[in-house]
């Protein structure tokens, strides 16, 4: 088993021997709109056979009054306590293996953090670096998810036919965790999913899904996504249910539709509510407003 030398980096089983691994991860929080990111690492490492072999300890980097640990009941009795850490996972596939991040954006050190993660990238022999995001945008839940993909190597984005990142301004531990693989040499790609600002509660099966999809064929592994398809038909015929009972939503959604048809929804991920309503007259009810009639809906379908 690898010793350690990062900051609160535990390893707790030897990973094996490897095919070709590429690790892959995915935060809460800032970088997860919907949990969508979030999902499509825990499906990978479900559908794996996922096997934890390391975890870095909370104590040094997360903040626990935002972030408390959770108490559980074993057998009606017995109190445990699970703490908001980051772990990684071996996830065994066909055509090649994964080393599955999955955590919380820490709260404090995010260099001392990325040391981590990138001693245990080393440790086990990844070829790239994959991380999964989501965003709010404008966009309508009834059209297909656009994932895009960036890189910050010339090389790499011509080699994967994927997009120089332009983004500029406040950035999350993705973002943080991609600037130190340039700096260090590390092939890193980062994943992001659009998800409707108007339906933000998760789940949301679609983002997820599309996701997935743009991974593997990124890294050229088979990933049998039958049933998350059956969960995001589910997922559309509850919000569609909702818009046909509802001419305001209708209509809020029928502008996003011609937006997102004419090429420009890209340009709407960037504009703030006030002025995509200005944009389209006093008729249209809010996005908050939208989105509240939504989220009680499916609430109400989830304790149904």
């Amino acid at each position: 088993m690898p010793e350690s030398s990062a900051d609160g980096l535990v390893w707790e089983a030897p990973p094996g021997a490897l095919r070709r691994p590429v690790m892959v991860a995915a935060f809460e929080g800032w970088n997860d709109a919907a949990d969508a990111a979030t999902f499509a690492s825990q499906w990978l490492v479900k559908h794996g056979d996922g096997a934890r072999v390391a975890h870095i300890d909370p104590e040094s980097h997360i903040d626990f009054q935002s972030r408390r640990p959770q108490v559980h009941l074993v057998d009606g009795v017995t109190r445990s306590l699970t703490w908001p850490e980051t772990s990684f996972w071996v996830a065994r596939h066909p055509e090649r293996d994964l080393i599955v991040v999955r955590g919380v954006e820490p709260s404090y050190r995010w260099r001392s953090f990325c040391d981590a993660v990138l001693e245990v990238y080393a440790a086990t022999g990844c070829q790239m670096l994959v991380t999964f995001g989501a965003l709010l945008a404008d966009i309508p839940h009834t059209r297909p998810v656009r994932v895009t993909g960036t890189a910050t190597d010339p090389a790499l984005i011509e080699r994967l036919g994927l997009e120089l990142s332009r983004y500029e301004g406040p950035t999350g531990i993705v973002g943080v965790l991609h600037d130190r693989c340039r700096r260090d040499g590390i092939d890193s790609v980062s994943l992001w999913a659009p998800v409707p600002h108007y339906i933000s509660s998760p789940p949301n099966p679609p983002a997820g899904q599309a996701i997935l999809e743009r991974f593997g064929r990124l890294v050229g592994v088979s990933l049998d996504l039958s049933r998350v398809g059956l969960a995001v038909e589910r997922w559309r015929e509850q919000i569609d249910a909702v818009a046909a009972d509802d001419d305001d939503i209708r209509s809020y959604v029928d502008r996003l539709e011609s937006r997102y048809d004419l090429g420009l929804d890209d340009d709407l991920a960037e504009d703030d509510d006030d002025s995509l309503e200005a944009s389209w007259g006093d008729d249209l009810p809010s996005g908050d407003e939208i989105a509240g009639e939504l989220e009680q809906f499916l609430r109400e379908q989830r304790n149904d």
